[in-house]
């Protein structure tokens, strides 16, 4: 988390911004099943009747109504009303007459108040028509309502109006309003009509405003998550490229490709959908469960039979998932090096006849994480059906049992659909939450495998700019190994021991021994590819480790025992030696690397295709375009690890004639393997089990060095000797 955190933390105001606009979103879904309620129960049940007290009525209605109140109620109610006298009441109502009345009060709570006065008389009103056996309410004729004596009726009534349920109140109320308005000769089909387009027009925009802050949601997460996965790539691949030889050997090439790409984008994914729905789970959640309980106390609990199922679910699958997901990614990296083995290796597995060996280690590597994925997908598939299992049952409850509070009057059928629509929206963010808490344990897995290559610490670093020393400038080319020993992490023993000389500009230095004698290991000591176990390497008397690296490879000119070319062309191959060349420049070098005989073969040149890695050329060509780079570059010192043995005689001769007189200048270094190479080096140094054997010119050697003229005598002919 240490490192998702500190990705995190330079997006922390787009991602405050995003929780914001989440949490505006998911509000807007939260109150559109209360508008559906209102709709139904409202402009469906009540005819579009909203208010708590009726907004005009005749004297004669006034009378009525408020006879069935208490002196005090009487006079709070009259005092909220005022005569019509303007037109603008005669729009809605218009046979208002003059000496009725219209409502003028302001204040909500007042204006609640006066609801529940009205709603109470309004109940007691139709207590006593059921007492004289008239069918229903709406049926009565307002006119003989009016002219009935009510006095006495209030303290017959008010205990069983007070203790009848609110919403059965409200719903009375609401039908003698609609009598007192068809009275004033309202169109009660309007005021519906107007009340269900009016909410649903609220609707309409919550819905549009949702969408919008969902789409802003989207572009904020979306360019965070991106943003840290671009990142993350750009560190995990700088952080390779200082690594050296010692760290490679702890990864392998297969597992930093998996961890640059499918590592990162887990980790990416779990941002983004950590942002969008981690988030936004817990606020529909809690939310849900708080406007649910608004709506109905009563059916809450169903809410908690179906969250604990679903917990209850959501272990037994996740507890048996999780720990698949860990291995994943190792299965990953497994499947991954045999595929790069075996494509990097077609010609020889083909060679020897092994292509069902390696078919088979190949199925092996993908069987393995075809049955983990298997096994994982079996036991999730049974995650769906389960809830929607539960969400059934869930539903089936909701209507068991709100159908019954509908019956006794506690419950409205709208808040009924709106309680059913916040419960499915709790069950579908538990959901949500259980699908994030997969992907998270895997997501960590990664986030704890990008780590490991972040914080593996390099053996090859530059020294605190205040101990650094620096050339001045262009190095003289002085090269010194001074009681040089070198082993590898964990060897038993040196690979080099005590080795010491000294090359200078000017001369070439070659090194030769028998295989595994520590040739190619002691000039990657110079670039600081590895560091010295003891001694020194000085160059113009500064030791090595005490120059930054780049300006110690900057003076340097190196052809890697493996001729490697890149993608691309001929051109931008060798402007890795230096990026400003010319034409002219690139030129000399393949004319000198004996190059022009296949780049200037055709008329494409220097704009010659390269395939990845050099697979359109020969090994040959590989290892003269790899020349011809270093020389581009015209270094102070070069090292040529054995690269010349894949050139035919004659072209090696060719090379090294040229190659002399271009160099002539700058300190030399060629390991090789032909003494014919370096027969004509100023020094040659014979190398032994990691110890000098013998140093000096090749005649000097023949005589003085038994292992040097072993393999002089091995390669030559006595008449080459000489």
């Amino acid at each position: 988390m240490k490192l998702i955190w500190k990705y995190i933390k330079p997006f922390l105001p787009f991602v405050i911004l995003s929780i914001i606009l989440l949490f505006g979103q998911n509000m807007a879904e939260l109150w559109l099943p209360s508008f559906m309620s209102e709709i139904v129960d409202t402009g469906i049940v009540n005819g579009g009747i909203d208010e708590p007290a009726p907004l005009a009525m005749t004297k004669e209605a006034m009378d009525a109504i408020t006879s069935l109140m208490t002196e005090t109620e009487q006079v709070a109610f009259r005092a909220a009303y005022s005569p019509a006298s303007t037109a603008d009441e005669q729009a809605d109502f218009p046979n208002l007459p003059q000496d009725g009345f219209v409502y003028t009060e302001t204040d909500e709570y007042i204006t609640k108040q006066l609801g529940e006065y009205y709603n109470i008389a309004a109940t007691e009103l139709s207590m006593l028509f059921s007492t004289m056996s008239y069918p229903v309410l709406d049926k009565i004729d307002a006119a003989y309502l009016y002219g009935l004596d009510l006095s006495g009726v209030y303290g017959t009534f008010f205990e069983a109006a007070s203790n009848t349920p609110e919403q059965q109140r409200i719903s009375i109320g609401a039908t003698v309003t609609k009598l007192f308005y068809s009275e004033l000769g309202a169109d009660l089909h309007a005021m519906q009509q107007r009340s269900i387009m009016g909410t649903g027009g609220t609707m309409i925009l919550i819905t549009v405003a949702g969408m919008l802050l969902m789409i802003l949601n989207c572009f904020f997460t979306a360019r965070i998550s991106t943003g840290i996965g671009r990142r993350l790539r750009r560190d995990v691949f700088k952080k390779v490229q200082t690594f050296s030889p010692s760290e490679f050997n702890k990864f392998s090439t297969a597992t930093l490709i998996t961890r640059c790409t499918n590592d990162v984008q887990h980790v990416q994914m779990m941002v983004m959908m950590s942002l969008r729905m981690v988030v936004s789970a817990p606020i529909m959640g809690i939310g849900g469960v708080i406007f649910a309980v608004r709506t109905s106390l009563g059916l809450s609990w169903i809410i908690a039979v179906a969250v604990i199922l679903l917990v209850t679910t959501q272990l037994m699958v996740f507890t048996r998932v999780i720990p698949r997901f860990k291995v994943m990614q190792r299965l990953l990296d497994k499947l991954n090096l045999v595929s790069r083995e075996t494509l990097s290796g077609m010609l020889v597995i083909r060679a020897f006849g092994n292509e069902k060996r390696e078919s088979e280690r190949f199925n092996t590597a993908n069987s393995d994480i075809y049955n983990n994925q298997r096994f994982v997908n079996r036991t999730m598939a049974m995650f769906p059906p389960s809830i929607q299992f539960i969400l059934g049952c869930t539903t089936l409850a909701i209507i068991l049992f709100g159908s019954r509070a509908i019956n006794n009057s506690t419950l409205q059928i709208g808040d009924m659909m709106a309680f059913m629509q916040y419960v499915m929206q709790i069950i579908q963010s538990f959901m949500i939450l259980g699908m994030i808490f997969v992907m998270i344990p895997r997501a960590l897995v990664s986030a704890g495998r990008i780590s490991e290559v972040l914080a593996c610490d390099t053996s090859i670093t530059d020294k605190p700019a205040s101990e650094r020393k620096t050339l001045g400038g262009k190095a003289t080319g002085e090269l010194r190994f001074n009681n040089v020993s070198f082993a590898y992490d964990d060897a038993e023993a040196n690979v080099l021991d005590d080795v010491s000389f000294t090359a200078i500009a000017g001369e070439t230095t070659a090194f030769i021994g028998s295989t595994g004698s520590g040739k190619s290991t002691l000039v990657n000591l110079i670039p600081r590819f590895y560091d010295v176990s003891g001694g020194s390497i000085t160059l113009d008397g500064i030791d090595v480790r005490d120059l930054s690296v780049n300006e110690l490879r900057e003076n340097l000119g190196y052809v890697p025992q493996k001729g490697t070319l890149f993608s691309g062309n001929v051109a931008s191959n060798l402007s890795f030696g230096k990026e400003d060349a010319t034409d002219e420049e690139f030129r000399e070098a393949i004319r000198v690397a004996q190059a022009e005989s296949f780049v200037y073969a055709d008329k494409e040149g220097l704009e010659t295709e390269i395939a990845q890695g050099g697979d359109n050329v020969s090994g040959g060509q590989k290892q003269r375009l790899s020349i011809a780079r270093a020389l581009v570059k015209k270094p102070v010192i070069y090292i040529f690890d054995d690269s010349f043995s894949a050139l035919d005689f004659k072209t090696d001769a060719a090379l090294r004639r040229a190659l002399g007189q271009y160099t002539d200048n700058a300190t030399v270094l060629i390991v090789a393997q032909r003494v014919s190479t370096i027969m004509n080096a100023h020094k040659i140094i014979v190398l032994d089990q990691g110890r000098i054997a013998g140093m000096g010119t090749h005649a000097e050697l023949l005589k003085s060095c038994e292992e040097y003229r072993e393999i002089a005598e091995s390669q030559l002919s006595k008449e080459e000797l000489v």
